[in-house]
């Protein structure tokens, strides 16, 4: 045991002095007792430096600082505080607090469901890593109703010519003018090159090419169309339609009700492609949602994603969540389920798994001991093993053989749309909310249901070109959310989220990994280990840590 608890620490790049190393041994359940010291220590103020010998003063100042020794025993599953009575999740009663996952296969009738007479011994085995993986241990006879209505993987013809990132422009442009053309103000509209002389109304669809602010602090925006530009100046005492103003970036498509005086256009009004309210549906089952995960790095939070393997497998938490997890049908992963190679400069330094294989292998042991009567649906993300520009392709069998051997997964783009039992779930990883809280000040990385808020209005999923998200010129833009989704689901940013907003559930899974150091130099504060599910239509938020 005195070995695993070293390399537990080690693989975490900590180091323990003599004292502290007493201390942990002295605990009474000295490895979760490591777990939940590896997390404070990851998860706080400490630096590097801090770590390369930690003292016993500092793992007693923890102890006294937070509640790390009652976490000596395995903690019970907690729900995350909230004022949304939906998301409440509360027990029908009080039940005994498992003091391991043993304990609670004991005190509970849901082994019974999942683990009959001839593999319960395989399925005891699997914590030792005796069992390579849990759900090819028996098959599933499940009918699920799942469809792919979008995946790009196959789809990418563009050679990077001018002729190329002309067709991916004009369709961008023509897919956002068929949706805004089905606004009665728009139904008439009129090309820049059709305006008349004289014309004092204008009724325009154009997409945004400059914006500037004048000396006076009104915006200036050149627009332009396929048959020519136009400059509409937005003036700062139309408070309403200067904050619309505001929030543009460029090429994205909108549309524009103006008078024109001479050669000047004043903008009354800013017309978004937009989402109209869609109605509910029915759920008979249950969605979690996952991404970056982040296996391979030292930060990845290894203890709470096995508790959270092990809720989902019915063996923890109490009645009432054991109850969700029996109702789960799909698990959607929004990539960034490794962290991936060369990601960014010296990423090796912050690595456990040095090798993308191998940080594949390593997701394909977890997501194995998953149960297999849970469909996975996996996106790539930034730090995967796709290219780089949107939309990326599935993760590639080449590097990720050992998930594509697990029954019931599937792989899809980014982004991609599926429907998961008539539900459709839009799946996009959200690099582009770098350019939305860089180009708007009022939008942060935090409030980022209120990015996914502002990306359905502009029905597109990445409408900045040629900034930090790297667009590929496809001859066909397929960022444009053509049909609106019942979810819409990102990753990203690390922040847990979710809002409604026309119907639509808007939810950020996310992350199991610690803060970064990208993380600390913006002051990003991370929400890991908690993980939304959608169950039979009500938002749930579970904590593993």
């Amino acid at each position: 045991m005195t070995n695993k608890i070293l390399l537990k620490f080690a693989k975490k790049g900590i180091n323990l002095s003599p004292e502290a190393y007493k201390k942990v041994l002295e605990a009474e359940n000295p490895l979760d007792f490591t777990s939940s010291l590896i997390v404070k220590l990851k998860g706080g103020d400490f630096k590097s430096k801090d770590l390369v010998s930690v003292s016993g003063q500092t793992v007693d100042e923890i102890m006294r600082n937070s509640t790390i020794e009652k976490s000596t025993t395995r903690p019970q599953l907690t729900q995350k505080e909230t004022k949304k009575p939906t998301v409440e999740l509360k027990p029908k009663k009080e039940t005994k607090k498992p003091s391991s996952i043993s304990d609670f296969k004991k005190e509970s009738d849901v082994k019974e469901k999942y683990v009959n007479k001839e593999n319960a011994e395989a399925l005891e085995t699997v914590e030792n890593k005796k069992v390579k993986f849990k759900r090819n241990l028996t098959k599933t006879n499940v009918e699920y109703d799942f469809k792919i209505i979008q995946d790009t993987s196959k789809k990418s013809y563009t050679s990077g010519e001018l002729e190329n990132l002309i067709a991916y422009f004009q369709s961008r442009y023509e897919k956002l003018a068929n949706i805004l053309v089905k606004r009665p103000e728009l139904k008439n509209y009129t090309k820049v090159a059709d305006i008349e002389e004289g014309q004092s109304n204008l009724s325009l669809i154009l997409m945004v090419r400059e914006i500037r602010s004048t000396k006076n602090g009104h915006k200036l925006i050149e627009f332009e169309d396929d048959t020519g530009t136009i400059p509409i100046l937005f003036s700062n005492k139309n408070e309403e339609v200067f904050k619309e103003a505001e929030k543009l970036v460029k090429d994205e498509v909108i549309g524009v009700l103006a008078d024109k005086n001479g050669d000047l256009a004043i903008g009354n009004e800013i017309i978004n492609p937009g989402v109209m309210r869609i109605p509910k549906k029915e759920m008979d089952f249950s969605i979690v949602f996952l991404s970056d995960v982040h296996i391979g790095s030292l930060t990845f939070l290894e203890d709470a994603f096995t508790r959270f393997i092990d809720w989902i497998n019915c063996e923890f938490g109490n009645e009432e969540q054991v109850k969700i997890a029996e109702s789960v049908k799909y698990l959607v992963i929004g990539g960034d389920i490794v962290d991936g190679i060369g990601v960014y400069p010296n990423q090796e330094k912050e690595l456990a798994i040095k090798d993308i294989t191998q940080q594949y292998n390593e997701a394909a042991r977890f997501l194995g001991n998953i149960r297999s009567d849970i469909k996975i649906i996996i996106a790539p993300g930034n730090h995967d093993a796709s290219r780089v520009a949107e939309p990326q392709p599935a993760v590639p069998e080449e590097y990720a053989k050992a998930l594509y051997e697990l029954d019931n997964v599937e792989f899809i783009s980014n982004p991609g749309v599926v429907s998961l039992d008539g539900i459709n779930v839009l799946i996009y990883h959200g690099r582009s909310f770098d350019d939305l809280v860089m180009a708007v000040k009022e939008f942060t990385h935090e409030k980022n249901d209120l990015l996914m808020e502002e990306l359905l209005k502009k029905r597109h999923l990445a409408p900045i070109y040629g900034e930090r998200t790297p667009l590929a010129s496809e001859l066909e833009d397929y960022l444009v959310i053509d049909e609106v989704p019942d979810v819409f689901h990102t990753g990203h940013v690390h922040i847990n989220t979710h809002k409604k907003y026309n119907g639509i559930h808007l939810i950020n899974s996310g992350t199991f990994q610690t803060q970064t150091e990208f993380q600390k130099i913006y002051n990003i504060e991370p929400t890991p280990a908690e993980v939304p599910v959608l169950y039979k239509g009500k938002y749930k938020c579970l904590k593993f840590i």
